[in-house]
Parts: structure tokens; C-alpha cells; sequence
């Protein structure tokens, strides 16, 4: 196999999703094993992140550490790349799938304007484990959304998750690299066990430092609602929005 480096440039247009077809896991996995490699946690190596960005704009699916959890990384603008990932998860189509991207830049190109409590929360906490739930344009597929009109965003904390981001010059889908249900993928050979041939590769940087989900708060209202309690305390998130006084001094 040869590996090139390439640029990709990424249009958030409005494409014609259509309705997906039903999910099996029947061609929706590569014939082999997952093939895994090992990467220094803060110098991962551009040929394999070039490779990585490769089977992510063929349709392939990458396991990769995060600041978190380990991610099952796939084009979030491909609906069978989408429909890999319900498949591999054993994932019910009425749970939406967040994504991951480089910085709030690359949010802001992906919606359009952000509500005024996301860029406040996403310039406090980003990078870092905060999922902001805004409202979704008509150009991410709705198998994402489950629906609802709204899309989880994060950018991760994590030499390896940034950079294959940006080497592949788009978000990524960022729902966690594990079967639905199953054990938190905090390293890759728990990646491989839950997963095997279902993921076309996995990018080993040895076991995560959060090993907790992400905290997930909905912006689309006010205040603000959490959905998932994590690193990033709902008390902290309400006060810097203005909607809870700061503690009395002891």
C-alpha cells in the first residue's frame, strides 16, 4: 500500500441526505482485523496521521485516544462513513453522535453563528471535556442529529486527536469506540476487544489520562441545560454565564 500526504478542502454545503437504509452489520465492516498502531502521545507521526486522514476520506473508520475516552472517528459529511459507525456500535438511530473538531473556528464554519453562551463557554473550556449542543444546519446529516435539530461539538485536549483533525480539514464524528452499552474505551486494546474488524484502523496512544465522558450542556435554551455531568461541574457553566452568584466567601 503507498501513503500520500494530501490537502483536502472540506464545503459545508447543503447536501441531499435522504432517507438512510436500514442498518446491518453485513457489509459494513472491512474483511481483516483492525490494523493498530502505536503512537508517541505528543509526537504522532505525520506519514501515519496522512494515513489515518486517508481511511477517513475513503469512508474507513479510526479509532483515536482523546482527552476523554477513545473515539470512533469517521467523515461526519459521509452518510455511509455515518452509517458505519451506528453499524460497528450496535448503536440505535434515535441517539444522535457528536462531533469532534479542531477549535471553534472550524465550529463556527460548520453552523454558521454560534449561539453567544457557546463561543463564552467553548473560549473558556476548549479544548477540553465540554460538549456544546447547538442548533444544526441543514448541511449535517440528520442521522447525527437523531432528529432533533441540534448537534454536539467538541474540541478535544489531545496532541492526536488535534492533529488528525486537522490533517483530515474537517470534523469528525466523536461518539466513543466502544459497542453501545459496553465498557469505556480507555485504551486501544479495549478498542479492539469491543470492536475488532469493525474499525479500519485504530491509532494506539496508549491508555487516555481523562477516562471520563465529556460533560455535555444544551445551549439552544436558557439557562442553559445540562445533559451529561463530567469534568466541567454544571455550577462553573451557570456562573459564567451569569445564571448562578458566585459562592459566599468562608
Amino acid at each position: 500500500m503507498t501513503l500520500t500526504t494530501f490537502s483536502r478542502t472540506v464545503t459545508f454545503g447543503a447536501p441531499t441526505w435522504g432517507s438512510s437504509r436500514r442498518l446491518t452489520q453485513a457489509g459494513c465492516r472491512p474483511t481483516g482485523q483492525a490494523v493498530r498502531h502505536s503512537l508517541a502521545l505528543k509526537t504522532a507521526s505525520v506519514s501515519m496521521l496522512a494515513r489515518a486522514a486517508s481511511v477517513l476520506q475513503r469512508g474507513g473508520l479510526v479509532a483515536f485516544p482523546t482527552d476523554t475516552l477513545y473515539a470512533l472517528g469517521a467523515d461526519a459529511s459521509s452518510l455511509p462513513a455515518i452509517e458505519r459507525v451506528f453499524a460497528a456500535k450496535d448503536r440505535r438511530l434515535t441517539s444522535p453522535i457528536p462531533l469532534l473538531v479542531a477549535d471553534l473556528a472550524m465550529a463556527i464554519r460548520l453552523v454558521g453563528t454560534l449561539p453567544e453562551a457557546a463561543v463564552r463557554l467553548a473560549e473558556r473550556w476548549w479544548p477540553g471535556p465540554l460538549t456544546l449542543v447547538v442548533p444544526a444546519p441543514h448541511s449535517i446529516c440528520p442521522l447525527l442529529t437523531a432528529g432533533t435539530g441540534r448537534i454536539g461539538l467538541r474540541a478535544p485536549d489531545a496532541a492526536i486527536a488535534h492533529a488528525l483533525i486537522c490533517q483530515f480539514g474537517g470534523p469528525v464524528t466523536g461518539t466513543s469506540a466502544n459497542r453501545s452499552g459496553g465498557t469505556d474505551p480507555l485504551n486501544a486494546p479495549e478498542v479492539l476487544r469491543q470492536l475488532g474488524n469493525r474499525v479500519d484502523l485504530i491509532l494506539d496512544g496508549g491508555p487516555v489520562t481523562g477516562g471520563r465522558s465529556s460533560t455535555v450542556v444544551d445551549v439552544t435554551v436558557s439557562p442553559p441545560v445540562i445533559i451529561r455531568q463530567g469534568p466541567v461541574r454544571q455550577e462553573a457553566i451557570l456562573r459564567l454565564l451569569g445564571f448562578a452568584k458566585n459562592p459566599p466567601h468562608k
